[in-house]
C-alpha cells in the first residue's frame, strides 16, 4: 500500500517505514551471511576464504544496482509527495530502459575480466579457483540485481516498505535451505554456494517487479514516457554520486582485501566471517537511511522543510536504539560468532575476527549518526556534501590500512575504520546542519 510520508509525527511515521526496511536488510544479508556460512561449515575454512574474498568485488557490482535505486527512489519520491504522477511513473520506465543497458555493460566487463579481477587484490593460489567460479556465477545474476534493487527503491519511494520485506522474508528463508540442499547433498562447494543465491534472487526479482508494475498500473495518469532524457538527467543527478560513492567505497575495499590477502588463508577467513556481521550492521544502517531519504525527498516535493529537522532527531533515536543491543552482542559474543561460520577455526582466524569485532563495534554509535545525515542529504540532492564525507572516510581507512598493516599487522588495519568513520560522521553532520532547510520554509524541487 502506498503512504503518504508528508503527514504524521515524524518520528512515528519513519518508525512504521523504516522498520520493515531494517527487516528487509537483515534477509537481504541472509543471502551472504548463508553463503559464507554454509561455505565455511559445510566445506572448509578455505572456502569461506574464498566466498569471502569475491564478496569484495561483488560489491561493485553492487554499488552500481544501490546507485540505480537511490536515483529512482529519491526522484520518484520528490514526484509523489508533489503528486506529480506523469513524470512519477516516466521516472520509472526511464530507470529501467537505462538500467538494463547498464546491466549488460557490467555483465560483459565481469564475464571477460574476473580473472583479472582476483588477480589484482592478489588472491591465493590456494583459493583463487574457487573465488572466480562464485564471481562468474554471480555474474550472470546481475539482472536480478538491477532490477530487484530499482523495484525496492520504486516500494520505498511509494512508502511502501512492507511488501519487499514479505518478498525477502520467502526468498531468503529459501537461499539458506538450497544452499544446505545444493551443497550438502548435491555435493557442488562452492558452485552451489553461488547457484542458491542465483535462482532465490531471481525469485525475489520476478515477484518484485510483476508487483510493483501492477501498483504503477494502478495510479491513473496520462502522458507517461517509457524513457526521457530530462528525467534520465534527474535520476543521474542522484545515481552517479551514489554509483561512484559506493564504486570507490568497493574499489577501497578491495585495496585493504589485497593487504589482508598478505597475511594468509587462515586471517583471510576470520576477516570474511567478522567483515559479514559488521555488513549486516553497515547495510542496515544504509538502508534506514535510505528510508530517511525518502521521507526527506516526499516532504521537500510536498515544500515541508520542518519535518526534515524533525525526521533527522527520529532518525538518530531510531539508529542508536538498534545499534546498542547489537555492540554488546558483537563485544560479548564476537567470537563465538566468528567461530560459527567455520567447522574447524584455526585460532589465527578466530583471533583475527574477534579483534576486528572488538575494535570496530563500538563506533557503530557514530557511524549510525553519519548514515542518517547522509540519508538527509541524499533525499535533499545535497550529493556533492554526501560525496565529500563518505570519500574523506574511504580515503582515511585506505591509506591508514595501509600504514598501520606495516607496524601492527591485520590489527593495525582493523584500527582504520574507527578513524575514518569518525571524522566522516562530523563532515556530514556539518552538511546537514548547515542544509537549505536551516530556517528556511521555502519550497525547494
Amino acid at each position: 500500500m502506498n503512504k503518504d510520508l508528508t503527514v504524521g509525527k515524524p518520528e512515528t511515521v519513519l518508525w512504521k517505514f523504516c522498520l520493515p526496511l531494517f527487516g528487509s536488510i537483515l534477509f537481504q544479508q541472509l543471502y551472504n551471511i548463508a553463503d559464507s556460512l554454509v561455505a565455511g561449515k559445510c566445506i572448509g575454512e578455505n572456502a569461506l576464504a574464498a566466498v569471502g574474498n569475491s564478496y569484495e568485488i561483488t560489491l561493485i557490482f553492487i554499488a552500481f544496482a544501490f546507485g540505480c535505486n537511490i536515483g529512482c527512489s529519491v526522484i520518484v519520491s520528490q514526484f509523489f509527495g508533489a503528486k506529480n504522477y506523469r513524470d512519477m511513473k516516466s521516472s520509472v520506465y526511464t530507470t529501467m530502459s537505462a538500467s538494463a543497458v547498464l546491466c549488460a555493460i557490467l555483465m560483459l566487463f565481469g564475464i571477460l575480466g574476473s580473472s583479472q579481477m582476483l588477480s589484482w587484490i592478489h588472491t591465493p593460489e590456494d583459493i583463487f579457483q574457487d573465488s572466480q567460479l562464485y564471481l562468474d556465477i554471480y555474474i550472470w545474476g546481475l539482472p536480478f540485481l538491477f532490477f530487484y534493487n530499482i523495484a525496492t527503491g520504486i516500494f520505498s519511494a511509494l512508502g511502501d516498505s512492507k511488501t519487499p520485506f514479505y518478498f525477502l522474508a520467502f526468498s531468503s528463508t529459501s537461499n539458506i535451505l538450497v544452499d544446505i540442499l545444493f551443497v550438502s547433498l548435491f555435493d557442488m562447494g562452492v558452485s552451489g554456494v553461488a547457484w542458491a543465491t542465483f535462482l532465490c534472487q531471481g525469485i525475489s526479482c520476478v515477484l518484485a517487479i510483476t508487483v510493483v508494475m501492477k501498483r504503477l498500473s494502478a495510479i491513473q495518469t496520462e502522458g507517461a514516457v517509457f524513457f526521457s532524457w530530462r528525467l534520465l538527467g534527474k535520476i543521474a543527478r542522484i545515481a552517479v554520486p551514489s554509483i561512484l560513492q559506493q564504486s570507490f567505497i568497493s574499489v577501497g575495499n578491495i585495496m585493504i582485501q589485497g593487504v589482508i590477502n598478505g597475511f594468509g588463508a587462515p586471517v583471510i577467513a576470520g576477516y570474511a566471517a567478522a567483515v559479514k556481521l559488521n555488513n549486516l550492521v553497515i547495510t542496515s544502517f544504509t538502508t534506514l537511511g535510505n528510508g530517511i531519504s525518502n521521507y526527506t525527498a516526499q516532504n521537500i516535493g510536498a515544500g515541508i522543510l520542518p519535518r526534515i529537522r524533525a525526521g533527522f532527531r527520529a532518525g538518530v533515536k531510531m539508529v542508536w536504539v538498534i545499534c546498542v543491543p547489537i555492540i554488546l552482542i558483537y563485544l560479548l559474543f564476537g567470537r563465538i560468532l566468528v567461530g560459527f561460520f567455520m567447522n574447524q577455526p584455526s585460532e589465527a582466524a578466530l583471533s583475527s575476527g574477534t579483534a576486528f569485532l572488538w575494535i570496530v563495534a563500538p563506533f557503530y554509535l557514530i557511524i549510525s549518526v553519519k548514515l542518517t545525515a547522509d540519508g538527509i542529504l541524499r533525499g535533499a540532492g545535497l550529493m556533492k556534501a554526501f560525496m565529500t564525507a563518505t570519500f574523506t572516510d574511504l580515503i582515511l581507512r585506505v591509506m591508514l590500512a595501509l600504514i598501520l598493516a606495516k607496524e601492527f599487522g591485520s590489527t593495525g588495519i582493523w584500527c582504520a575504520w574507527p578513524i575514518g568513520w569518525t571524522t566522516a560522521t562530523v563532515l556530514s553532520l556539518y552538511f546537514y546542519r548547515n542544509g537549505p532547510w536551516k530556517g528556511s520554509h521555502q519550497k525547494i524541487i
